[in-house]
């Protein structure tokens, strides 16, 4: 199946897609302020450098988009693969889903623990409240709380 946007056209839709301060990490960002944790922003000296990070407690959230981070759920309609150009969108995904899993493994190496929020999550606040307050007032438990 041919892409259905001009070359042109693709690459204008595809400049307008945010890797930083996108709609659903600034909900948990203010979800987390307003809950009265504070934290850093995208720590480069990390691995994956996470969206946010809680230096004290050594733990990190990354805000994750269901979509290019291939969210493992079958019910989240989020993560559809698209059907055009799959040749090119399936080793990409995947590629992006493979440096997830280095960054994870090397930040559990380093001592953090790490909590991924999807988007399709951020429609569900008290269940998101719940999950950030149970990662980070938890002091013991799993190398990470990320699925």
């Amino acid at each position: 199946m041919a892409d259905t946007l001009t070359p042109a056209g693709r690459s204008e839709r595809m400049s307008r897609i945010r890797g930083k301060n996108s709609k659903p990490e600034m909900l948990v960002r203010r979800i987390v302020h307003g809950m009265g944790y504070r934290y850093r922003l995208h720590d480069k000296r990390l691995p994956g450098s996470p969206d946010l990070v809680f230096r004290g407690r050594k733990k990190v959230i990354f805000v994750h988009g269901c979509f290019w981070h291939r969210h493992p759920d079958s019910n989240c309609k989020l993560a559809r693969m698209p059907k055009s150009r799959q040749d090119f969108w399936g080793p990409k995904l995947e590629g992006n889903r493979d440096r997830d899993e280095r960054n994870r493994a090397m930040l559990d190496r380093e001592g953090w623990r790490e909590l991924v929020v999807w988007e399709c999550e951020c429609g569900q606040t008290e269940h998101l409240k719940n999950k950030i307050r149970g990662f980070l007032d938890d002091d013991q438990g799993n190398a990470h709380a990320g699925d």
